[in-house]
Formats: structure tokens, sequence, C-alpha cells
């Protein structure tokens, strides 16, 4: 991706770095050859964004010409709204008041250049704000009242406004913010398209290990496609990408969805998608979406204040309560006797209006099936974790202690299990998924279809090795050209098939 910085006297701003290109307004309006310029992102510091400017045109016909200005002119107009700065400052009202604490004066400015702040103090609210609002220069004005700060006003900087004593420091974080997505891997010219891995450094048990990560990396420098680890840090990033692959765990009220919700609606192919995420991660639905479809399930119980009482009647002990965003095994508990059930039954009806209750299935393993565009990418069949009910367990030191682990190629798996899987899947969307499955003699059932599967080095791609990972960037390249062509997809995602 090539990246165009367009300011107003491209004298005033000497940047050298490998991939971006400084140009004037007049040039980039004028010139007929931008008009058909692929892969580029617009970087627009003129010295006005008002209606009808040079500014504002700069970034009128950089959308029209698909080159994802930033900022866009819903962000100028967003900047304007005193609701919109209104509903900002009370989502970032606890990290306002503790990093203004030490402010003694009644007003205070900030500003935002390329996500940096000039103060190590201020660095973390700089980048949320940057996030929020995709514009490469921004001010933020606060005032004290009733000793707390509100945000006032948020808007972009023209570069008018830009004193020549601060130009260097304009320049230096543009510098580290282009430098950070510059084409490092080891093709020869630049890659086709961008793809942004967001991965959190501090997981514990992260959906895909370091080798998965490094793997990915390597398939996606093979097939052309650059990519950059992102954290939660970098929402104000998203526009400069084609793609976003999540390799955290998701949930719906966290950062991982804002992420998914962000990548869409800016037209990235984005796995997981925003969908994906909210029906996987709720137990509740998927309980009702694989019963109403007939996929056969363990005998379910919705459970909510009124009818916990008649659970243990309808299931037997000992069952399996699921508190609704359970994740990796936690939030799910088995239950062997009627006091334990009640117990744990009014824990999670604290947290949640409703939970799920499922007969308990004794296995020696659960199969998983990852299943990509609607086919399948691998299975395994993961063992119980040694005297345990359970794939993982956290034993008394509070490590987390893995069952054994066997993959196999897909073909070899019961066609019961891969059909059933494909059913379950299918009913959720396009997207990547792990399908759980016990099996009972002939019987074959759905525990659960997860958004953000595993894919560790060495585990699930102990078959078919480099070719899942390949696999999947092919996905995304489809994906992403399919987004450009303007191709609306309807009834399921047409991937290229199994590996």
């Amino acid at each position: 991706m090539r990246f165009l910085m367009v300011v107003d006297n491209p004298a005033n701003w000497p940047l050298h770095v490998p991939g971006v290109e400084v140009v004037s307004s007049r040039r980039y309006l004028t010139d007929p050859g931008f008009n058909n310029r692929k892969g580029t992102r617009v970087f627009n510091l003129c010295k006005s964004y008002s209606y009808q400017s040079t500014g504002y045109y700069v970034s009128l016909l950089a959308e029209a010409r698909g080159h994802n200005p930033i900022p866009d002119v819903v962000t100028i107009q967003d900047m304007k709204s005193s609701s919109l700065v209104r509903v900002i400052s009370d989502d970032l009202d606890r990290m306002i008041q503790k990093t203004l604490r030490p402010i003694h004066t009644e007003e205070f400015t900030l500003s935002i250049y390329f996500g940096k702040t000039l103060a190590q103090r201020d660095r973390q609210l700089g980048l949320r704000l940057f996030g929020l609002f995709r514009s490469p220069l921004l001010r933020a004005q606060f005032a004290r009242k009733a000793d707390k700060w509100q945000l006032q006003s948020m808007r972009p900087i023209p570069a008018s406004e830009i004193t020549d004593a601060h130009r260097s420091e304009v320049l230096e974080a543009a510098g580290d913010y282009f430098a950070r997505r510059q084409w490092s891997g080891p093709a020869a010219k630049p890659p086709r398209y961008d793809m942004a891995i967001l991965i959190d450094p501090d997981e514990e048990q992260p959906p895909s290990d370091k080798q998965g990560l490094e793997k990915f990396i390597r398939a996606a420098h093979r097939l052309e496609v650059g990519t950059e680890l992102i954290t939660k840090d970098d929402f104000g990033s998203l526009g400069e990408f084609d793609a976003l692959f999540i390799r955290t765990t998701t949930f719906v009220d966290h950062y991982t969805y804002r992420f998914a919700r962000r990548g869409a609606a800016d037209g990235l192919a984005v796995i997981d998608d925003p969908v994906s995420i909210a029906r996987c991660t709720n137990k509740v639905y998927l309980a009702e979406r694989l019963s109403v479809h007939k996929v056969p399930i363990p005998r379910t119980v919705i459970v909510d204040q009124e009818n916990q009482g008649t659970v243990i009647e309808q299931l037997g002990l000992p069952c399996v309560l699921k508190q609704p965003d359970s994740a990796f095994s936690r939030g799910v508990v088995r239950v062997d006797t009627a006091e334990e059930y009640q117990v744990k039954v009014a824990e999670l009806l604290d947290e949640s209006d409703l939970i799920i209750a499922q007969e308990f299935m004794p296995t020696e393993f659960d199969w998983r099936v990852g299943v990509l565009d609607g086919q399948p990418l691998y299975v395994c069949k993961y063992f119980m974790a040694r005297n345990h009910w359970q794939i993982l367990q956290r034993n008394a030191a509070g490590k987390i202690v893995n069952g054994v682990c066997e993959t196999l190629p897909w073909e070899a798996a019961p066609r019961k299990v891969i059909s059933t899987a494909l059913r379950a899947a299918n009913l959720i969307g396009d997207g990547l998924y792990g399908v759980d499955l016990k099996q009972v003699g002939k019987d074959v059932y759905v525990i659960e279809v997860n958004d953000n599967p595993s894919i560790d080095g060495g585990i699930e791609d102990s078959v078919v090795k480099d070719r899942l990972y390949d696999r999947v960037i092919e996905s995304f390249i489809q994906r992403i050209e399919r987004i450009r062509a303007g191709i609306v997809r309807r009834g399921g995602w047409a991937g290229p098939g199994p590996v």
C-alpha cells in the first residue's frame, strides 16, 4: 500500500519515508493520474477543512477515488457535533480524570500528531482520541468544572495552525507512524494489500501462539500481503489496512467487537466479523439457532429465574451450566449435586438474565472441525485434560494444562462429524469457525460454534502444514477483491474449497 500526504505546499513538509509521497493539494485535485491509483491511502494535511475549501475537496475526492482519506468528510463533520463530543467525554471519563489530575489550570489543550502527544503522561489518552477520530492532526480542548475535567471540543488541526516550533514534532511523529507500516517481507515488490492482525501480547491463552502468528505472517508475505501486528491502542490506524484478522479472544462488550465493527464499516475484509462475534459468543443464541434448524445438540434448557427449579428434573445430574459469553472453558461449570446446582445457578443468573444448562456427555475427546468459507480447514481430536472433564484445566498453581491433541486429515474423520460441523457453521456465517462436537456411538452432537478458533503452530497445522495458513490468507485476498469490486455477498461466502 502507498501513502499520499496531501499538503498545500510540499516544500514545508520534507518527509522522506519509503512508500510515502508528499503531494500538493492542487496536484491531487487536478492530476488525472491519481484517479485510478489503487492501494492508496490519503492523509489530508491541508490548511483548512471548512466546507467547500480545498482541504474539504481533497477528502471528498479521495473518498470518490477509493483512497480512504484521513480525515474523511464524515469525521470532519462529526467533530463539529457537541452531542458526539459529550458522548466521547462520558466514555473516556475515567481516563480523562486520571490523565489530567496533575494539571492545575482551568483549561487544557491537547495536541495529537499522528497518535503521538508531546508529553508521555498524555500518551494513552491521545491514542484513544486518535482512535475515535481519524485525523492525522487533532486538537482536544478540556475545561475543569466543579473539580472535574470535561472534553469541550475536538477538531482536526489544519496545517496552517502548526507553528514552526512544532513542525519538527509533527514530521517526527509522521515519520514514526509511516515507518511502522513499511513492507518488510522477503518479496521483492510492495504488497498488493495490507492486513492488520489484532493481538493482545498479555493474553494467557490466545487463539494463535507466537509460532502460529509467525506462520500467518510468512504466508501473507508469500502471497504479497503486508502484515502488521496491532493492539487495542491502534484503533485509529484501521483505515490504513485492507483487512483485519482478529487473533485475540473476542467478546461483544469488548474492544475486539469495536475493532470488528469499525473495520467492517470502513470496508475492510474482517475475520472475525462483528455478526459472527455476536452470534458465537452468546451460548443462548447458539442453542436456539441450532435447535431451530434441527442440528443435534445435547439436551438443553435456557434457564432464567422462573424455571431454574425445573432443570434437574429435565436434565438430571450431573449437568453443565454455561454463562452466555463463556470462552476457552471459562464460565462453564459441571454441577454434581442439587446443592451445588443451587449455588452455581444463582451466581450465573446474577450476571445474566439467561444462562444455558445442558446434559453432561462424558467422552474421551471432543472433535474440533475448523471451518473457513463453508469448507473444512482442519480436524482435531481434543482429548480431556488428565483426570478432568474438560480439555483445559487450571492446576493448583494457576497454570493451564491442556489435554493431548490429535490432528488428522479431514477426509479421515467420520463423514457425519464433518457434515454436522458444516451445517452448524453455515448457520452462523461465512467466516472462520471452530465447531466442537461430541460423538456418542453413531450419534454426533454440536457443543458449540466458536469464532476465533485456535490455530497454533504444530497443532492444528500438523497435517496440512503451511497450506492451512495460505488458505486463510487466500480467503482474505478474495474477500478484499470482492469488496473492491462492489460484489455484495448474499447467502454465504463462495470460498475456494477445502485444503
